[in-house]
């Protein structure tokens, strides 16, 4: 992915907090915001509550790897945030992949 195709501020992520809507399943939670420009910018959150370090990156590179295959059929112009909860330390990649799919369908920006 793009670096500017990444949310890197912390006062981005606060916007996408104060201003977006969110969803969450059993391993993931989405905050998204609508903006102006015509290209996504995509976060992702390992919190210290998912594991060690090691745990963190496998569960930031799952979910980068999940997005990544289906980014081109997700709708343009959103900050996305997508963060890891707890029980994604022991999920398998499949897993990982069902989520991510099952919360862009429910938020409606899955083509």
């Amino acid at each position: 992915m793009e670096d500017t195709l990444r949310l890197r501020e912390k006062a981005d992520f606060k916007k996408v907090y104060a201003r977006g809507s969110s969803l969450a399943n059993r391993y993931l939670v989405l905050f998204y915001m609508k903006k102006e420009q015509i290209y996504n910018q995509v976060g992702f959150i390992a919190s210290k509550k998912v594991g060690n370090s090691v745990v963190r990156n496998r569960s930031r590179r799952l979910m980068k790897e999940s997005f990544r295959l289906y980014s081109s059929k997700v709708d343009k112009g959103y900050d996305l945030i997508f963060i890891a909860r707890a029980n994604m330390k022991d999920a398998a990649y499949r897993d990982v992949e069902k989520a991510m799919v099952h919360i862009l369908k429910k938020s409606k920006l899955l083509k």
